[in-house]
């Protein structure tokens, strides 16, 4: 996969989610929640947020168990233009969009703010804190 998801900061630990020990998923990978505390690969752009796997998992290898970054700062890719201070959301092939305007988006579709500027396929900081209390996406 390209454009995967940099750990530059951690500012917290990677929490257990349940996956399907079927899948495949990098490192780096941005996942969607699916049910309680189950994380899968991103179905649509704007999805739900889980966050960010922080290691690889093997298909069919036993495993259900993953865990993912809700906390940190990493270094993204961008889809699109995305000025610094925009609540990014998941966009299509492991990239980040931004969601300012996106009277739609609710807290849980927002993965976090970007703290610089980037355009269509530059890598950006992004504050990720899908967790962090309603987010206004302005």
């Amino acid at each position: 996969m390209a454009d995967e998801a940099t750990l530059y900061i951690q500012t917290g630990p990677a929490i257990p989610f349940t996956v399907a020990d079927g899948t495949a998923i990098t490192k780096g990978s941005l996942l969607q929640l699916n049910d309680e505390f189950t994380a899968i690969a991103p179905t649509a752009e704007k999805g739900m947020v889980a966050g960010i796997a922080a290691t690889d998992k093997i298909a069919s290898d036993g495993k259900t168990k993953l865990g993912i970054f809700r906390d940190g700062i990493f270094v993204m890719t961008g889809s699109g233009n995305i000025t610094a201070g925009d609540p990014v959301g998941i966009g299509g092939n492991n990239r980040v969009i931004s969601m300012k305007g996106d009277i739609t988006a609710s807290g849980s579709t927002v993965l976090g703010i970007a703290l610089s500027t980037s355009t269509d396929g530059q890598t950006m900081y992004v504050d990720v804190r899908p967790h962090a209390p309603s987010f206004l996406v302005v």
